[in-house]
């Protein structure tokens, strides 16, 4: 998509976030992590905390242990209203942790969503930015749990990852952006998931209200 009709036609479709296995890009940076989502049977005591800065791929490796496990995607902040899981071996993703923290009723909940589902052989998987040591949790019980808990942390994204995540970005705008633009933004971009979702999308709204092209001199203007 290199002319102008096209890329501004492009413009009039929804962004589409895609969060299956087959958009997920494995580097370095996130290896391990990955590895121990493809082992969930093994998880010491059937719990995972995956961790990273924001934007770092936590949603979607969690999406894809959805995909995996079956498992229900909540978040923290709605936790209160989950009742707890009844059948032998039930999955749950808890999203955001941390956002609980100091929250007595919410923090309670997740104490006895733990318990229920150690005592069913369930799995539980919890996300947050940082190991959940830091998770600032004041229920004394809880968070000696959650600090015993075993860690996958997805690392700041390396050269191979970054180059994905911008492509993808672009792709759940229909857009599909020149190889060029694309290097000259990991070699000069801040090197971080967040920053590529803004990148991304001023670059999307600069090229909509001028109707121009979608390149690397549309790029150079965004990161200057």
């Amino acid at each position: 998509m290199t002319t102008e009709k096209s890329t501004q036609m492009a413009f009039d479709l929804p962004v589409r976030t895609a969060l299956g296995r087959e958009t997920f890009s494995v580097s370095e940076s996130n290896a391990q992590a990955v590895a121990m989502i493809d082992a969930w049977k093994t998880w010491p005591k059937g719990k995972l905390a995956l961790v990273g800065p924001a934007g770092s791929g936590k949603t979607h490796l969690a999406s894809v242990w959805s995909e995996l496990s079956g498992a229900q995607i909540i978040p923290a902040t709605e936790i209160t209203d989950l009742p707890l899981p009844e059948q032998p071996g039930s999955c749950l993703v808890v999203e955001d942790v941390p956002k609980i923290a100091g929250d007595t009723d919410a923090e309670e909940a997740l104490f006895h969503l733990h318990n229920a589902a150690a005592s069913s052989q369930g799995f539980l998987l919890m996300t947050g930015e940082n190991a959940p040591a830091r998770w600032a949790l004041t229920l004394p019980d809880l968070a000696s749990r959650m600090q015993a808990t075993t860690v996958a942390a997805l690392s700041p994204p390396d050269d191979a990852l970054l180059t994905h995540v911008l492509v993808k970005l672009f792709q759940d705008r229909q857009i599909v952006p020149p190889a060029q633009m694309i290097e000259y933004l990991v070699l000069h971009m801040e090197r971080s998931f967040v920053e590529a979702g803004r990148v991304v999308a001023e670059i999307d709204k600069r090229a909509l209200e001028g109707n121009r092209k979608i390149g690397r001199k549309l790029a150079v203007e965004v990161l200057g």
